[in-house]
């Protein structure tokens, strides 16, 4: 039995070995692609709607009521390039439930237009703040961007990341999984504690394209679980996000939070190495 069992586990230790060497080249292409959407996608503008729903239970004496509370939000969601920084996305806020919050005038198009890198990156940091003001309910979050798992396969954040290969499916695509496993870790709390990654890629095993994305952030008070889809669009030659769903959960109460975003009005828009951003005519 025992001689049994040391050849079960040196059989599974040389499944895990196989499938590590087979994820590398999997992730060196999607590494790749993930740049190429960066160029890419950072000369486009997207129009994103982002429906939130929050439902708690507030006290009443010794029993409770459920609260519920949604929000319609619409913005402009673009990826920028900065300087020392790599590419960094935004959401500019214009709407909320039918109601201007502000001039639809292409603020984030003005905002980058004659302006320093450093300002320029300062000014759109607390655009993003702004945003999340918007976010209803008490679990603050600003890693609700569809594009966000893309930077755990850029240089700079790569080797933080243990990669997995999972499944091939002719349908699905190829999955890949990622965990994030050193420190200090890319999301965090308002304190700075860490706040580890984990979650999956589907993607093209030969071009490397990824399809969907699934993300999971997992804290002692809060659960965050993001999936976001891809679709083809033909007219750009370039899998663009489609649709984000969100799940957010208070663990120390019975606060849950819900979004689904969907995206669409992809207009092409010119990023130059200066900073300067200019609607193509």
């Amino acid at each position: 039995m025992r001689a049994l069992a040391w050849a079960c586990a040196l059989a599974v230790a040389s499944g895990v070995l196989h499938a590590q060497s087979e994820v590398g080249p999997i992730v060196d292409r999607a590494a790749a692609y993930v740049e190429e959407f960066q160029r890419r996608f950072g000369t486009m503008v997207t129009e994103e709607r982002y429906e939130q729903s929050v439902q708690e239970a507030l006290a009443i004496g010794a029993r409770s009521r459920p609260q519920f509370e949604r929000v319609v939000l619409v913005s402009d969601f673009l990826l920028v390039q900065v300087p020392g920084e790599g590419w960094m996305p935004f959401r500019d806020v214009f709407e909320r439930n039918g109601q201007k919050v502000r001039d639809r005038e292409e603020r984030l198009t003005r905002l980058f237009l004659n302006g320093s890198s450093r300002s320029s990156f300062d000014q759109a940091r607390q655009i993003m703040l702004e945003g999340a003001r918007y976010n209803i309910g008490t679990i603050e979050r600003t890693i609700n961007l569809p594009t966000l798992p893309f930077v755990f396969l850029t240089p700079a954040l790569r080797d933080n990341f243990r990669f997995e290969l999972v499944k091939r499916d002719p349908e699905e695509g190829t999955i890949v999984e990622f965990r994030e496993v050193r420190t200090p870790t890319y999301v965090s709390d308002r304190q700075g504690h860490d706040m580890p990654s984990t979650g999956k890629f589907w993607l093209d095993e030969a071009t490397g394209a990824i399809r969907r994305t699934e993300l999971d952030v997992v804290h002692t008070s809060v659960e965050a679980h993001i999936k976001v889809a891809y679709r083809l669009d033909e007219g750009l030659a370039l899998w663009v996000p489609s649709r984000m769903d969100e799940r957010y959960r208070d663990r120390h109460t019975t606060s849950e939070v819900r979004g689904t975003a969907t995206y669409s009005r992809f207009r092409k828009f010119q990023v130059s190495t200066s900073e300067e951003l200019a609607k193509e005519p």
